[in-house]
């Protein structure tokens, strides 16, 4: 499995050949400059909530890509508007077989409105199974008793959890939803990219590592296997 980070709280992931993009953000962070959208390969798009800092680029990537959109039916319904067709609505609790494993969509807790007001219906989550192996992209949430949900039904290999606070939970609280979905392999977000959410890194690994808990920060740009 092929983990690219495009910055903010946008990754692509690459599972038995196809291509997942979670939250497009990039052409409007500047810290993801030297990065192209054209570059950027999907086959599905995955939204956990409609703020901008999370779908900005998802019309224009499905439209370069055909890549199918995964969101709330909200969601769904405002893209269509726009004229995407290629869409799969979910909401919380729902799971779904794709060709390259499966999305379940989770609670989070946090807000979502799209950019022009609209309600964008609740967030959420995902965990994804597949031969590769299965992780849980947490989206924009606070630390939330439901995630003991996923450590008790479902084996997680990693999860991108953001740790940057204020918006979202912050490394303390993103420590003890490890604990609840017993999982011991963290890829850091949401943090650093506005001065809202600017962590101290060194001290965020430290704070992990204390843990017993692995914390990977990834460059922008950077791909690892996992």
């Amino acid at each position: 499995m092929n983990i690219t980070y495009y910055g903010h709280s946008c990754f692509g992931v690459e599972i038995n050949g196809k291509h997942l993009v979670f939250d497009p953000f990039i052409t409007p962070n500047e810290l993801a400059k030297n990065i192209s959208l054209s570059s950027v390969k999907a086959d599905y798009i995955l939204i956990s909530h409609g703020h901008e800092d999370h779908i900005a680029d998802a019309e224009a990537l499905a439209k370069l890509t055909g890549a199918k959109l995964i969101c709330s039916w909200e969601i769904n319904v405002w893209f269509a508007s726009r004229g995407l067709t290629n869409i799969h609505p979910m909401n919380i609790g729902g799971k779904v077989k794709f060709d390259f494993g499966s999305v379940k969509a989770v609670a989070a807790v946090h807000s979502s409105g799209m950019p022009d007001g609209t309600y964008g219906g609740s967030p959420m989550g995902f965990v994804i199974e597949s031969s590769e192996g299965d992780f849980y992209y947490a989206g924009d949430t606070a630390l939330t008793y439901d995630m003991k949900l996923i450590g008790d039904y479902r084996k997680i290999d990693f999860a991108f959890l953001p740790i940057g606070d204020n918006f979202t939970m912050g490394v303390d609280n993103a420590i003890i939803a490890c604990e609840f979905i017993k999982c011991n392999k963290v890829i850091g977000m949401h943090y650093d990219t506005f001065g809202y959410i600017v962590i101290n890194k060194e001290e965020a690994l430290k704070k992990f590592e204390r843990s017993g808990i692995e914390l990977k920060l990834m460059e922008i740009g950077q791909t690892l296997t996992i």
